[in-house]
């Protein structure tokens, strides 16, 4: 099984625009439907909860692990592939998540990839991915019109 959960979307917006959708808290919230509490910082933590319908309840936390202007933006968050359990029991596991833009002739080609699942015990695991592989796809769709509007 693999480690990695990898999703690439063409981006018909400009590097800087996409960007800015990213690492822009209060955008970033729009878009992957999220309420944070603070912006990204490198070494700090960010919280919130979703507003996702059906996931309201879901708390938020992530450390911001990176953001190198233009090119990537990662952060650490619990793997808990929707598991309130996990959550509240404080068990999940951090997998990391980046995103890594290139500029391309017609806009932006931004992948997605999120590492870490080894660490994560079975069945939980494989729980995890599949969750986190279907969201991962509607955010990659999610962000493309945010950003295209």
């Amino acid at each position: 099984m693999s480690d990695c959960i990898t999703k690439t979307v063409e981006i018909a917006a400009p590097v800087a625009r996409v960007w800015d959708s990213l690492v822009d808290h209060r955008k970033f919230g729009t878009w992957f439907l999220v309420a944070l509490d603070r912006p990204f910082a490198v070494g700090e933590k960010t919280g919130g909860h979703m507003t996702y319908p059906g996931y309201e309840h879901f708390p938020w936390e992530s450390r911001t692990v990176a953001i190198e202007p233009m090119t990537r933006f990662a952060f650490e968050w619990p793997a808990t592939g929707g598991d309130r359990d996990a959550i509240r029991d404080g068990v999940a596991e951090r997998t990391l998540v980046e995103f890594l833009l290139e500029p391309t002739l017609d806009g932006t080609r931004l992948t997605v990839r999120e590492s870490g699942f080894d660490k994560v015990p079975e069945p939980r695991r494989t729980n995890v991915m599949r969750s986190n592989d279907g969201g991962w796809a509607e955010q990659v769709n999610n962000i493309r019109r945010y950003v295209e509007g």
